[in-house]
């Protein structure tokens, strides 16, 4: 007997809304209301709204909170303080990357760690294989809601329902408690799309209230409900790597170009002397933007060749709706990751050419 598909506190809101839904990781959730590209295209230019209730939240707290998390993660979060959030890998200790992951950090004894959803379970096992210390782990994702309010008029909506002035919170921060219009919720400026933006973490009650909240607020605004397939184009362009595609067990954060959040010089973390390795060395593989110069889409496990050597796999591609290009991400070898190098993908039997070009390929305000 298959097991059943988890719903968010939101899914009854979907058929309204008119949701075309998928089965994502085991969650039952809305790939577009309206289209991919509408939707892609709202937040680019606008803002667009996103149920993201099914990530993983974990709290943390204790007075050995900040030492265990510095072990867990390859980022700096000592750097962190109160009121603000990182991103950060986690790793195995071969440098396999075990999730990608954000810290909040409330105060020096207590951190919340949001998790991606197809991974709570084994990620909180990880957790507590290693925890140390006085320290307490909860998985209180049951509990928690989380909508996602990205796009240049973010700020100007989601400011119409709330006294606390948003512009005080800068890229990275968050405050606690903000009312939403009688509708109490933490506020992270964060996001996953490339754009400015808004994340808001509520109890599951809220959640369906603030939803319509936020659309009714944004009308003039022409905010759309969003759903995974935008959010998937939107995060490929800026080059957010997915779980799953551009992370797993097997790619490390240097393969997969984001070495930047592996501190080396704060101390010792799991997969600390793999990663170290990595980056004195270079990694085997590199993670690169492909352009495809022939006809074709490259998708996701799409190999990648030179001649007949076999030097990687797309990870994640697909036709970019800001540029209108074909574009992909590639796995390849790293000598073969120079800008400019020709390099063929095998889409249904056919080897179709295709080139190394600059990623990201989007950055806000270009």
């Amino acid at each position: 007997m298959s097991q059943a598909l988890k719903r968010t506190p939101l899914f009854p809101l979907y058929e309204k809304y008119g949701a075309k839904i998928i089965d994502f990781g085991g969650w039952e959730l809305p790939v577009q209301f309206t289209s991919i590209l509408d939707e892609h295209k709202a937040v680019r230019e606008r803002a667009g709204l996103f149920d993201v209730s099914h990530m993983g939240e974990v709290d943390v707290k204790g007075k050995d909170a900040l030492a265990y998390i510095q072990k867990l993660v390859t980022n700096d979060v000592a750097k962190l303080v109160d009121g603000k959030a990182l991103y950060s890998p986690m790793c195995y200790p071969d440098g396999g990357t075990v999730d990608d992951l954000l810290v909040y950090r409330y105060n020096e004894e207590h951190y919340l760690i949001v998790i991606n959803a197809a991974n709570i379970d084994k990620d909180v096992e990880w957790m507590k294989q290693n925890l140390e210390g006085e320290v307490t782990l909860e998985n209180i994702s049951p509990q928690v809601s989380q909508l996602a309010l990205q796009g240049p008029l973010a700020e100007k909506v989601l400011q119409k329902l709330t006294d606390t002035d948003l512009s005080e919170i800068a890229f990275f921060h968050f405050k606690t408690d903000v009312n939403l219009n009688g509708i109490k919720g933490l506020v992270s400026r964060t996001g996953y799309t490339g754009e400015d933006g808004f994340e808001i973490y509520l109890s599951n009650e809220d959640a369906p209230k603030l939803w319509d909240i936020i659309l009714e607020a944004g009308k003039d605004e022409e905010v759309l409900p969003c759903g995974l397939g935008a959010r998937d184009t939107l995060r490929f362009e800026a080059k957010l790597p997915l779980y799953g595609q551009e992370l797993s067990k097997d790619i490390s954060p240097i393969e997969a170009g984001i070495g930047f959040f592996v501190k080396l010089d704060k101390g010792d973390f799991i997969g600390r002397d793999a990663l170290a390795l990595q980056k004195a060395n270079g990694a085997p593989r590199k993670l690169v933007g492909i352009e495809m110069i022939e006809r074709g889409i490259p998708r996701t496990h799409y190999p990648v060749y030179i001649g007949e050597e076999l030097i990687g796999e797309v990870t994640t591609g697909t036709q970019s709706p800001t540029l209108k290009k074909n574009l992909g991400l590639a796995l390849i070898k790293s000598e073969h990751a120079a800008i400019g190098t020709e390099v063929w993908v095998e889409i249904r039997n056919k080897k179709v050419k295709a080139e190394v070009v600059k990623s990201p390929f989007y950055k806000r305000g270009n």
